[in-house]
């Protein structure tokens, strides 16, 4: 069980959150402008899915080729985080912020234009190529302007309230601007979003930079980001077509061996894009772990609850959307309690919870079946177990984050949005499967939803583990192996 007391080798225990300074109105921009950025990107993710049939129709596309509306925009948005999380920290993260939120509004407007597959998909390449650089120098320009303690506690919670629900209102509000002006409003609104930030952005956020200029690694940069490109767009086309082609097992064998070759490459290089010391730290490994379980079973059981409860309970779009609304209204209270619950508890143990929490309400979703009332099971277990899920994407990034250097928190900060994308990808695809390929949706659903409250639940108990501190006699609490490599 972990123990509160401070000790040389942990960070003290927060301050309790009603100590918290309050935000001057400029503090109060800037988190706009950040959080408002990353909201985006979140959206980003969903407002397309129900406009594709429309969409493809519309420019000609097959259905087979549908898949590369989501491929296009999923390649480079993960594939690319950890580099531009590192170029930011050595070259100025607020310029690249802006240089990402320009390319990323300038890709919005040529989707929303496009006229024909290939100008379409080229938008949405270059707004995937924009995340990439948003997210990660968004999230160090927040972690280094908000001092590490209540304050960052706040900040954070916010922005994992407004990334979950961005997510989720995405798909209410992709089927409402389809349905009523088309599916190249879904595209407009995401260039609106970004036109409105750029010009804010530039006279609030304050350049931040590594004192040192050390040379960019070039090959760890290559291995990475071809393991990423490889492995994600293996698990999308596997979403899609399923494992047995033989391009999915090509780039899966391809991925997984250039991310092995990048561990060694990291390991002999004088300056590396991450470092393995690093992730050696308890706090960095075990809160990506159980990040990338939150993130990547929460996508699995909102994609398969959409097709249950329009397949098998036949709702319709906008009856659906109300079940997923009453899930975003409970986030955002789950993001506004949880910086609470972290300075009670502390993140790691607040972690733990939320996971356990998660799972266990995952779990009530293996009951649904096809009677009417079956709504109210689902809209109670998915609302529930996202205001768990909001609480472990709060303190997974304050786990992972806390105590991390801020010339080193773009590293810190990459590997959790890198976890973030790549568990919003790879979460569909292994058991989102489960239910569209069973003999009937419904015994895939209930399948799948007890694999992946078996997974949460699994992981809740191994991050405790990881994060466990012990006690030796006379030092009071001290971890049970170095934070990071001193």
């Amino acid at each position: 069980m972990a123990i509160d007391t401070p000790s040389p080798t942990s960070p003290p225990t927060p301050a309790p959150l009603l100590d918290t300074p309050r935000m001057s109105t400029r503090d109060r921009l800037v988190l706009f402008v950040l959080c408002a950025a990353q909201f985006m990107v979140a959206l980003d993710f969903s407002v397309l899915n129900v406009a594709l049939p429309v969409l493809g129709a519309d420019l000609g596309m097959s259905q087979s080729a549908l898949q590369w509306a989501v491929t296009a925009f999923a390649l480079p948005s993960g594939g690319f985080l950890l580099l531009f999380g590192r170029i930011g920290d050595l070259y100025g993260r607020r310029r690249l912020f802006l240089t990402g939120l320009a390319l990323f509004a300038a890709a919005s407007v040529l989707a929303t234009f496009a006229w024909d597959p290939a100008s379409f998909l080229a938008g949405r390449a270059l707004q995937g190529l924009g995340a990439a650089v948003i997210v990660p120098t968004g999230m160090s320009l927040l972690t280094t302007t908000f001092a590490e303690g209540p304050a960052r506690d706040r900040a954070l919670g916010i922005s994992g309230t407004l990334m979950s629900l961005g997510f989720t209102i995405g798909m209410v509000a992709g089927g409402i601007l389809t349905d009523a002006l088309g599916w190249r409003s879904t595209m407009g609104l995401l260039a609106v979003f970004a036109l409105i930030v750029l010009p804010l952005a530039p006279g609030l956020l304050p350049e931040s930079r590594t004192p040192e200029r050390p040379h960019l690694d070039v090959p760890g940069a290559i291995t990475v980001t071809g393991g990423l490109l490889s492995l994600i767009y293996a698990l999308t086309t596997a979403a899609d077509h399923g494992f047995a082609r033989a391009d999915v097992i090509t780039t899966l064998i391809a991925g997984l061996a250039l991310l092995a070759a990048f561990v060694v490459v990291e390991s002999r290089t004088a300056a590396p894009l991450v470092s393995l010391p690093m992730l050696r730290r308890r706090t960095v490994a075990w809160g990506n772990i159980g990040g990338l379980v939150t993130f990547s079973m929460m996508s699995t059981v909102i994609f398969v609850l959409t097709l249950y409860l329009q397949e098998i309970l036949r709702l319709s779009a906008w009856e659906t959307g109300l079940v997923f609304g009453v899930q975003g209204v409970v986030s955002v209270v789950a993001g506004a309690l949880t910086p609470r619950f972290v300075s009670r508890l502390g993140a790691r143990r607040t972690l733990v919870l939320s996971l356990a929490g998660q799972g266990a309400f995952i779990s009530g979703l293996v009951f649904l079946n096809a009677e009417t009332w079956s709504v109210w099971l689902a809209t109670a277990a998915v609302s529930v177990a996202s205001m768990f899920h909001l609480g472990a994407i709060i303190s997974y990034g304050l786990t992972v984050t806390s105590g991390v250097p801020d010339e080193e928190q773009g590293l810190a900060t990459g590997l959790v949005t890198s976890t973030q994308q790549i568990g919003l990808t790879v979460g569909i695809p292994l058991l989102g499967v489960l239910a569209t390929t069973a003999d009937d949706l419904l015994s895939g659903t209930r399948t799948a939803m007890a694999l992946n409250a078996a997974i949460v639940l699994t992981a809740a108990a191994l991050v405790g583990l990881g994060l466990r501190t012990r006690r030796t006699a006379g030092s009071g609490a001290v971890e049970a192996e170095a934070l990071g490599s001193r």
